[in-house]
This record gives structure tokens, sequence and C-alpha cells, in this order.
């Protein structure tokens, strides 16, 4: 365990931090939730763009709240202009006076195109081109903007009347990645990481952390400027057993979707993931196949136990992370069995925050 005297510390010998993820609920109920989590000891609150953009929510948050960082976990780039998303995060920054982060990713031809109609753009170089567009807007937009001719965002502004000052001429942006490829653009282009659940502590060992280290010579940067955080999964129950059967259907999910088939094999469950696969693809569920997903296979991917040994779980995550955001299993689980798994996150951080 790095530590400072007795404390622990995060990749980078700083104090470590935990985010959590947050709803989409009435604005009165997300301000209360906000609260909670900042008294508890979060750094900050993520929220889910699934459909809907994610900033609306988070401003509910922001004015329940004094200290809480806010970010979208990840807003899709391609779902706006480039210039909407500056000023998207700019009115963020403004209402929360300074504690919004803009997280961006690519996401997949299913949403972009068969859902918000885009064209079917390169989605890696899109979000390279939104990246140096919304930086360029944010940081000029109240001097008076010079065109910007990027690979699929070109605008002229010629009727653009100067804005305010930002709170920020440089709002912190953080890239969502799953491959290789999108987590070296984070490496290479932007403030922050986040990292892809299925990321675990095996997969970090092997690939990621080799991965970062080569990006980061690469593009001539030094960790200390870029904030990972890692979403892990993690199911905070004392009937370990218990906690091992709830994650079950959420790891079989995953693995019954082809796009994760490699991270499953590198973990060396390609034959399950592929049993999960065609059960999906027959019967577009894969519970018929839960007893094909061993035990070993759910604590490959997912954190099980009691808050120490949750802790003990995920503590070598720590060496490549600047803060975590764990995630609680949600696929065929009740209401209330997942909101006992949220609380369980909240005492995790509560403890670890002491």
């Amino acid at each position: 365990m790095s530590q400072t005297g007795t404390k622990p510390v995060n990749a980078v010998g700083k104090e470590r931090q935990f985010w959590g993820v947050l709803p989409v609920a009435p604005g009165r109920q997300l301000m209360e939730m906000g609260k909670q989590m900042e008294d508890t000891g979060f750094e900050g609150a993520f929220m889910l763009q699934i459909y809907g953009p994610p900033f609306a929510p988070l401003a509910a948050v922001a004015c329940g709240t004094s200290h809480l960082k806010l970010s979208p976990g990840v807003a899709v780039a391609a779902a706006r202009s480039p210039f909407e998303t500056a000023f998207a995060a700019m009115d963020m920054d403004r209402i929360s006076e300074g504690r919004f982060m803009l997280g961006l990713g690519s996401s997949l031809p299913a949403t972009t195109v068969g859902m918000h109609g885009t064209p079917n753009y390169k989605l890696m170089t899109h979000l390279r081109d939104t990246v140096a567009a919304v930086r360029h807007v944010v940081s000029g937009s109240h001097k008076g903007l010079q065109p910007y001719d990027g690979v699929y965002y070109k605008a002229d502004y010629k009727e653009m009347i100067i804005t305010a000052p930002p709170v920020r001429e440089h709002i912190p942006i953080s890239i969502g990645a799953m491959r290789d490829n999108m987590a070296r653009l984070a490496l290479e282009v932007a403030d922050g990481l986040q990292g892809h659940s299925l990321w675990t502590v095996q997969y970090t060992n092997d690939h990621i952390r080799p991965l970062i280290e080569r990006s980061l010579a690469e593009f001539g940067r030094k960790r200390e400027d870029i904030d990972i955080t890692y979403w892990p999964w993690v199911a905070i129950n004392t009937d370990r057993k218990q906690a091992i059967d709830d994650s079950r259907p959420t790891v079989a999910y995953y693995a019954g979707m082809k796009a994760y088939e490699d991270l499953f094999e590198a973990h060396g469950f390609l034959n399950e993931a592929r049993i999960c696969q065609e059960a999906a693809v027959r019967q577009s569920d894969v519970n018929s196949v839960l007893d094909k997903v061993p035990d070993e296979m759910v604590l490959a991917f997912v954190a099980c136990g009691s808050i120490e040994e949750v802790m003990e779980q995920t503590e070598p995550l720590w060496s490549v992370a600047n803060a975590m955001c764990p995630m609680t299993p949600f696929r065929n689980l009740s209401m209330e069995k997942m909101m006992a798994y949220g609380a369980g996150i909240y005492q995790m951080v509560g403890a670890a925050k002491q």
C-alpha cells in the first residue's frame, strides 16, 4: 500500500479520491443526494448519458452542493456540435462556480448513427476534433474567435457576438476509454482518462499499466499531467456468496456482448463468453446460461465481500488510479438490493476517508 505516513495515497502520491454515479431524478432529490455525497467524502459526481444529455441533472446537483465536483460520465461527443458542447461546459462551470469537468466519449455507431442520426463519423477522429474545438471555443469566445477548420467541425464565427468571460479558460476534459486507441487518445490530448469497468487488476497489470507508461513517454507527458479514474465493479455484502450470486447476471450480460469478447478472453474466459453471446443472440437474454458463469469468472470482474474485503481486492488499482468510481451490479436485482449495494459504496467511501 502506497502511503504518506499512515494515510494511503493514489498513483501520484496524493489523497485518494472517490466519485459516485447519480441517477436521473427530480431536482430536489438530486440536490439532496449530491449533498449526501459531499458529506460522505466523495470528490465528485458523474451523470451518465444513456440517451438524454447529462448536463441538466448535473446543474441541479451543483445548486445543492458547495465543493462536490461534477462531470458527465461520459457525454456522447457526436450527439451535439462541439460549439454547443463548449457552451454547455461553460454554463456548467459557471453554475458550479468552477467545479465542472467535461467528460466525453465516442460511443458506438449503433448510438451515434442508429439513435442520434449523425453521419457515420470515424468516431475517434471526431472525438479528437471535438476536444480541440471545445478548447478553442472555451478559451476564445470572450475574446473573438478565429475560424476553426477541423476534420468534421468547421466554423467561421462571422456573426458571433463576443461573450462574457468563462469562469475558467481551460475546463478539464476527460475521455472515457475501453480500447487501447481511445486510451491513447486520452493520454495524448485530454486532462483525464476514465477507465472501463472491465479493466480489472489483472488486465491493468498485464496491459493497461504498460500502455499508460508507453503512451505518456511517446507523447512527452508526465503521469501528473492526467487524472485517471477507475470504475471498478464492487458488490459489498457480508455474505460473500450472495454478493457473487447477485453479480453473476451483470458479468454474464457484459460477456454476452461481442464487443467485450477480447477482455474476457484476456482473463481466460473466452468459452464462457461465447456461451453467453450465443444465449444473447438466441434469446436476447443470458439468464438461461448463468450456471455456465463460474464464481471464478464473477470474481475476476467484481470485487465481492465485506467492505474490508472489497477494499483489499481493489487496492492494487490505486497504483494506477487518481480516483475510483465504484459501480454496483445491476442486472436482475430488485430496487431494494440495488439500494443496499449502493449504500455499501457510501459506507466504503466513508470508511476510506476517515
